[in-house]
């Protein structure tokens, strides 16, 4: 199974800015896609974005505007970045695969990263 390496969190203050980059190897496959979760304090887990193969993305309503999913195939990497951060998107963001990636079916509770810290002060 393909074990995703995320980094790029830190501190900001509200309004600044952070990419995240989560690196994937064996996740260039049609079947494969990665997204971005995030687990905050009290370990709630919520799905912040994601994109296709082929480069589609989507997001929950929360950030939309704000931030933006990209990948680059190549180093099998995807990218997010955060503007206009607020407190509130302060956790522990967490990227996944899902689907058939690197030779293997990756399911709810594997190929996930161990996460990177985004905190935003107000």
């Amino acid at each position: 199974q393909i074990q995703p390496v995320e980094s790029g969190g830190g501190s900001v203050q509200t309004g600044g800015t952070l990419r995240l980059s989560c690196t994937a190897p064996g996740s260039t496959s049609k079947a494969c896609v990665l997204a971005w979760f995030r687990q905050t304090a009290g370990n709630q887990r919520e799905w912040v974005s994601s994109i296709t193969f082929d480069g589609v993305p989507a997001y929950v309503d929360s950030v939309k505007g704000r931030f933006t999913i990209s990948k680059d195939k190549d180093k099998e990497t995807v990218y997010l970045e955060m503007n206009s951060l607020k407190p509130e998107d302060t956790a522990l963001y967490r990227c996944k695969a899902g689907g058939y990636c690197g030779g293997g079916i990756c399911r709810n509770d594997t190929c996930w990263g161990q996460g990177t810290q985004v905190t935003v002060s107000s």
